[in-house]
């Protein structure tokens, strides 16, 4: 006699590449979450080994999609620069986040504060930052914190002449400044702040705008802009 075996089928594990929740709460948050992303991919554009993300599922627990957390913006050093729909850890040869950006507020403190925090720590995330832009609570808005042996401690803040807060990031070679209120991120190599390629253009019109008002004002003064 031949014994029949069941056949029953393995359903396979979903992992979700979105939650339906809209991608910041406010105009502010918004914003900064699309500056920090586009400048970070300009500045690691020619390292095919960084990859930059911001608002997207990290699932560090294969066969447990609930094991996930969505910082608001990553960087990941030594996995492939190439788009994703979410990321999992045991696909990436187990790299975890290096750098995290969370932009809080009241309404996510506890989480940024709480249970993400201890995520990160857990993950290994060695630097993380976090940003407040409306100034609701977090005083001053912008603070970061650094890993040491699974715990971490923040990041020394410094406060230029003119008032700008500056912190130090070890992991991107950068510094995250608060400029009047605004996260802007800054290279200490070219002693320039990062921009966007919108922003670039809106400079580069603004300093030609410039020079051709001072040749008019030149012209009227009998000097030919050119001579000079």
């Amino acid at each position: 006699m031949t014994a029949s075996v069941e056949y029953i089928p393995v359903t396979p594990i979903e992992y979700p590449d979105e939650d339906g929740k809209p991608m910041a709460e406010g105009d502010l948050q918004r914003k900064c979450l699309v500056y920090a992303t586009t400048v970070l991919e300009i500045y690691f554009q020619n390292h095919p080994d960084v990859y930059v993300a911001g608002n997207l599922f990290i699932y560090y627990e294969k066969g447990y999609p609930e094991s996930v957390v969505a910082p608001d913006v990553f960087v990941v050093f030594g996995v492939e620069n190439r788009d994703r729909r979410s990321y999992k850890t045991w696909e990436e040869n187990n790299q975890t986040p290096d750098f995290v950006l969370e932009i809080t507020s009241k309404t996510t403190r506890s989480k940024d504060q709480g249970a993400k925090k201890g995520i990160y720590a857990f993950l290994g995330v060695r630097e993380y930052f976090q940003y407040d832009p409306t100034g609701d609570y977090l005083n001053p808005q912008l603070q970061g914190l650094h890993l040491v042996d699974g715990n971490y401690f923040p990041v020394a803040t410094n406060t230029l002449s003119d008032g700008t807060v500056s912190l130090p990031s070890e992991v991107l070679g950068l510094e995250l400044r608060l400029e009047a209120g605004k996260l802007r991120f800054y290279n200490p190599a070219t002693s320039q702040i990062l921009l966007t390629h919108e922003e670039e253009a809106t400079a580069r019109q603004a300093v030609e705008e410039k020079a051709q008002r001072l040749a008019a004002k030149l012209r009227e003064l009998n000097i030919d802009p050119d001579s000079l």
